[in-house]
């Protein structure tokens, strides 16, 4: 009858205090913007006659009906479907179709990595992509590459840049990086990137 006493008293409190660990906070998540050369998939919902595949032109735009020219480099799928949703709108009485914009061939997020790397090339993804993910794609650092000083060429509208990259740092690992959220984000690689590793 004790032991049974004792089952069912409730537990004494831990005097210890409760620690809170802290959580760190949600990393943005990266889209992918659109490029020259990618194919879209573009359904208006409730209009079969309106699926559409179309391939971003190298201008940057594609042509949708109802909708006319939609520019969409540098853009993302939400970006795009709530312009076309707004362009047809006017077609419709009872309020705005839903519009869905995907891409189903990525093939023009193309990005280059040369140098000392272990498999230098042109590489083709799906998604944003980070330098450190774009060396892994290339295999690696090769033997005797400078890490300290691999820099990133990008074409713009007013010529080329050169952005330089601390790739040494971020593969020291926790030996240069301190826990936690990082102060600067990894830069990513834009379509014509190339990512030089001397």
């Amino acid at each position: 009858m004790a032991a049974w006493a004792a089952a069912i008293q409730p537990a004494a409190a831990d005097p210890r205090p409760a620690i809170a660990i802290p959580t760190a906070p949600a990393a943005p998540v990266s889209q992918y913007r659109i490029n020259a050369g990618d194919e879209l998939d573009i359904f208006v919902w409730g209009e079969e006659r309106m699926q559409r595949l179309v391939r971003v032109q190298p201008d940057g735009t594609f042509s949708f009906p109802l909708a006319g020219t939609i520019r969409a480099t540098g853009r993302t799928g939400t970006d795009i479907a709530a312009e076309i949703r707004e362009r047809i709108s006017v077609n419709y009485r009872s309020g705005s179709p839903d519009v869905t914009v995907s891409v189903r061939d990525a093939t023009g997020m193309r990005f280059y990595v040369v140098g000392k790397v272990r498999t230098p090339g042109s590489y083709t993804s799906g998604a944003a992509i980070n330098i450190l993910q774009a060396l892994s794609m290339a295999g690696g650092a090769a033997e005797f590459a400078d890490l300290r000083h691999a820099v990133i060429m990008r074409q713009t509208p007013a010529g080329q840049i050169v952005e330089p990259v601390q790739l040494m740092k971020i593969l020291k690992g926790a030996r240069a990086l301190d826990a936690g959220s990082l102060a600067q984000p990894l830069p990513m690689l834009l379509s014509g990137d190339v990512l030089v590793v001397p």
